[in-house]
C-alpha cells in the first residue's frame, strides 16, 4: 500500500516501494524510495537519489542529486520539541519555526543516523552509521559518531 498525496510532484522514472507515506514533497527523477519511509510537505529529494526503507525525511529537508540516504535514517526540523505550548495548548503550526537541512550532492547518510535541524552536509561527505549530526559537515568529509566527528577527509574524489 502506497499513500502518495495528490500534491506529491513525482520526477519521471521514480520508483516507489509498498508502505510508504507521501505528502506536499518533491521527488526528483529515477529516484527509488524504500519501503515504510515517510517524506513530508515542504521536503525536496534530486534526481537519482536513493532513499532506504525506513526513514523518516521531515518538512525543511533539502536533498541535492544523487544523495544515498541509508536505512532507518530520521530527519529532525524542530531542535526544541514541545506536545503543548507554555499554557498547556496543544501547539500548531504557528507555534514553531521549521528549521531546514541541507544535503548536497552524492552524500551518503549510513543506516540509523539522526540529522538535527539547521545543518547542511557538504558535496560527497559520508556520514557514519548511527552518527548523530549535530553540526555542519565539510565536502568531501568522513563523519561518525555521537555526536558526529571528522574522521578523515576524500581528497581522491574532489
Amino acid at each position: 500500500m502506497k499513500r502518495i498525496a495528490p500534491d506529491v510532484k513525482l520526477g519521471q522514472g521514480v520508483t516507489i516501494y509498498d508502505f510508504v507515506n507521501l505528502y506536499g514533497c518533491e521527488i526528483g527523477e529515477q529516484t527509488r524510495i524504500g519501503a515504510f519511509v515517510e517524506i513530508q510537505k515542504g521536503a525536496i529529494i534530486g534526481k537519482r537519489c536513493k532513499i532506504s526503507s525506513h526513514t523518516f525525511i521531515c518538512e525543511g529537508v533539502h536533498i541535492q542529486d544523487e544523495v544515498f540516504v541509508g536505512h532507518n535514517v530520521t530527519f529532525i526540523n524542530d531542535p526544541y520539541p514541545r506536545a503543548t505550548t507554555p499554557n498547556g495548548d496543544l501547539q500548531t503550526d504557528k507555534d514553531w519555526a521549521c528549521i531546514p537541512t541541507h544535503v548536497e550532492r552524492r552524500a551518503s547518510i549510513g543506516s540509523s543516523a539522526t540529522v538535527l535541524s539547521g545543518v547542511t552536509i557538504g558535496e560527497s561527505a559520508i556520514i557514519g552509521a548511527g552518527s548523530v549530526v549535530t553540526r555542519d559537515v565539510p565536502a568531501y568529509t568522513i563523519v561518525a559518531g555521537n555526536p558526529a566527528k571528522i574522521i578523515r577527509t576524500l581528497e581522491e574524489e574532489r
